[in-house]
């Protein structure tokens, strides 16, 4: 059960449509601010059970974004995993925006990260819509997923040292049942960070798109 915080020096949230997608976006940019010493939730709406092949532990990627979140620095009791149905989140969207709510009010995030606002996958359009209307009073960034985007703003970049990405890829590579995927490579993963670097001059960053900044 989460319990509410109060008097934290920085609260960030992750919002995950499933499992896996705060990982990809921000994950170097997970431990740099828990480096920094703030506070982070990851929420997360689908372990994609559906997706699973027949025969495989329908759990599978629950426990497996266990471990990623983990190997990030996220204590246990500051992950929130739901059960939504994969691909169907256009039939929960007044559920999902309570929940957002709850948890809202629970942390009370100065900082929000969610999928961009050009996402293509049906469940980042929901999540990227109720989230907006769940944290409008909220600092919120959208993350960088370049397989799911056609029109990305690259409009915030967090620099990220080796280290970082070293356990961004590190905590990837828990999700055994998606490394068949290219952006689960190395070299994608390496590429990109330094692709974003390039944009601002150093080794390697992450990029986010600025739906709201609030100072």
């Amino acid at each position: 059960m989460l319990v509410k915080q109060s008097k934290l020096l920085k609260s960030v949230l992750i919002v995950a449509p499933h499992v896996d997608d705060g990982e990809l976006g921000c994950g170097g940019t997970i431990v740099k601010l828990l480096e920094q010493g703030m506070h982070i939730t990851y929420l997360a709406f689908s372990i994609g059970e559906d997706t699973v092949p027949d025969g495989i532990d329908k759990n599978i990627m629950f426990k497996e974004c266990l471990n990623a979140t983990k190997e990030l620095g996220i204590l246990t009791e500051n992950l929130i995993i739901k059960r939504f149905p994969i691909r169907k989140f256009n039939t929960y969207r007044q559920e999902i925006l309570e929940i957002l709510i709850e948890v809202r009010n629970n942390i009370n995030p100065e900082i929000v990260f969610i999928p961009s606002s050009q996402s293509l996958h049906q469940d980042h359009k929901v999540i990227y819509a109720e989230g907006v209307r769940a944290f409008k009073h909220t600092t919120c960034y959208g993350y960088d997923l370049p397989w799911d985007t056609a029109n990305f703003s690259t409009t915030c970049f967090f620099k990220l040292e080796d280290r970082h990405m070293a356990k961004k890829i590190n905590a990837l590579k828990m999700y055994q049942t998606l490394k068949h995927r290219i952006y689960f490579e190395d070299d994608f993963l390496n590429g990109l960070g330094r692709v974003r670097g390039a944009q601002i001059g150093v080794k390697n960053a992450e990029a986010f798109e600025v739906i709201r900044s609030i100072y």
